[in-house]
């Protein structure tokens, strides 16, 4: 059996024109017909960029991209055609075959003979269904035979080596008599931080302008393609050798953007209608990274942690992706003159784009899910896009403040003898944040677009904060509306709406929320 994704469709994407039509492409009808496809188009987000990341990794391997800051804001201007990367796959003499029994495509064929005995369930193989590898206590799910097509497969493994965590994997490694390292599986180079890709959103934008864009210039040899885990180049963990974990810095961006961040085995297997699919899988330990350099991550957010320590934004389970948008906009007006994305971007005078921002959200080594979001920018607005983020946010967060503190009055007067222990649960029923946070977002949005599409700042922020008042208001009474309509449900009403007043008006609050003079 064979699978080759130069001749298979295995690429999701939405066609160009008024009807967006949802098909799948090989990988040399994508490159050929890139300035006909609208977008790659996954069941995830996450399966959508790395599918994105996978084709920059090819483009440069190709060796078509720009060398230069230059060079490349002509590529994207003039939209040179993608056709010579189609070209280079086609007359690549690489392993490009999944089921190949000595170099399978993106696996480590070490893994390959134990598939009978210890693999498990196809499953395993997607993130979002198996959690932690470990979901169900007997794990029978692991072991359910079920095959699943071969390109679902292909594309889930592409998911597993950018963005799976660190965590213990299932693979018993002295079973199969392999190196007790295998089981021991780090976090892969996406898993931790938000990857930023900059969406072209003007008028009749195409996959092409997108890989155009996102592919930085890049002056040296691109680096070898990981195309499966023992060709020649470049050299790889053994698993041998005892002690801290061997990793590696990336040779060029053909090498990064597909590191094989996994050891993968699929053994085929052929569905009903008789095409190729995947049966049974064996996930363990891949490449891991040293410590990236600058130009390999152009696109990366950092924000100053405790202690003062700069790190690289990553989702949070408490704090929505909008929420840490004016520090993506804090970068783009901080942009290093051209030579990261956003420089870059930056001189694309009069055209809009989207930041679009994916990441996924795990803890305690099991995925939860993913986060992603756009936010809109035009070369000339950062500045005011920054403000905007700022002010728009810290809006918001006075809000909530005040809303847990109105929360807390209705609660000292509706639970007047509770016990200590009581106290967070019973704010929590008066408290009307979460209401608030998950409007708020949709204002948000409309305020970054009203300014990026060049409307006053300052009127845009004003008709943001009362719509947030507004908001706020709602939020908490929606919460009292559980109390009785007499004496003491009554009067903490009451006096949680009047706290709540009191604090949209005070002295400390930003302006735009306060009420407007008559």
């Amino acid at each position: 059996m064979k699978w080759d994704p130069r001749a298979q469709e295995c690429i999701p994407a939405l066609t160009t024109g008024p009807d967006l039509r949802r098909t799948k492409f090989n990988l040399l009808d994508t490159f050929r017909r890139a300035d006909k496809i609208a977008a790659v188009h996954g069941d995830t987000p996450g399966e959508t960029l790395a599918l994105l990341e996978w084709l920059l990794g090819l483009m440069y391997a190709a060796e078509q991209f720009p060398e230069t800051v230059g060079e490349w804001q002509e590529w994207v201007e003039e939209r040179t055609p993608l056709d010579a990367v189609a070209d280079w796959i086609e007359a690549h003499p690489g392993c490009w075959d999944l089921f190949d029994p000595e170099k399978p495509l993106g696996q480590n064929p070490l893994l390959l003979p134990h598939l009978e005995v210890h693999g498990v369930g196809p499953a395993q193989l997607f993130m979002e269904r198996v959690g932690d590898y470990n979901q169900f206590f007997d794990h029978h799910h692991l072991h359910h035979p079920e095959p699943v097509p071969a390109d679902s497969a292909w594309r889930a493994m592409l998911v597993q080596h950018a963005f799976a965590i660190g965590m213990r994997g299932k693979l018993k490694a002295s079973a199969m008599n392999l190196p007790g390292t295998l089981t021991n599986l780090g976090t892969n180079r996406l898993a931790s931080r938000l990857r930023i890709i900059a969406r072209p959103a003007w008028e009749d934008a195409t996959l092409g302008d997108l890989l155009r864009v996102n592919t930085a210039p890049w002056p040296n040899a691109p680096g070898p393609l990981n195309l499966t885990w023992n060709q020649d180049q470049p050299g790889r963990r053994d698993f041998t050798q005892p002690g801290p974990r061997q990793s590696r810095t990336p040779q060029g961006p053909a090498d990064l953007h597909t590191v094989l961040g996994r050891s993968i085995a699929l053994r085929p297997a052929m569905l009903e209608d008789g095409s190729p699919g995947v049966d049974r899988v064996l996930i363990g330990a891949g490449e891991t990274l040293d410590p990236l350099a600058a130009a390999f991550v152009d696109d990366a957010v950092t924000f100053t942690g405790p202690g003062g320590v700069k790190r690289l934004l990553g989702p949070s389970a408490t704090r929505d992706l909008w929420r840490e948008s004016e520090a993506l906009y804090a970068a783009v007006t901080e942009r290093d003159k051209g030579t990261d994305l956003y420089g870059r971007i930056a001189l694309l005078h009069g055209r809009r784009i989207h930041l679009w921002t994916v990441g996924l959200l795990s803890t305690q080594g099991k995925p939860i899910t993913w986060v992603s979001d756009e936010f809109p920018f035009v070369p000339g607005r950062e500045t005011s896009l920054r403000r905007a983020a700022e002010q728009g946010s810290a809006i918001c967060e006075y809000a909530a403040r005040a809303l847990y503190i109105a929360a807390d009055t209705a609660r000292e007067i509706a639970y007047a003898n509770a016990r200590p222990d009581d106290k967070k649960r019973q704010v929590a029923r008066f408290n009307g944040e979460p209401e608030m946070w998950a409007a708020a977002a949709d204002l948000f949005h409309i305020l970054l677009d009203q300014v990026v599409t060049g409307q006053n700042v300052p009127d845009a922020i004003a008709e943001f904060g009362q719509a947030v008042r507004a908001l706020t208001i709602d939020s908490l009474n929606g919460r009292l509306t559980s109390l009785t309509g007499g004496g003491t449900g009554l009067q903490a009403r009451v006096t949680a709406q009047s706290r709540l007043e009191r604090l949209l008006d005070h002295t400390t609050a930003p302006i735009q929320l306060k009420e407007p003079a008559a």
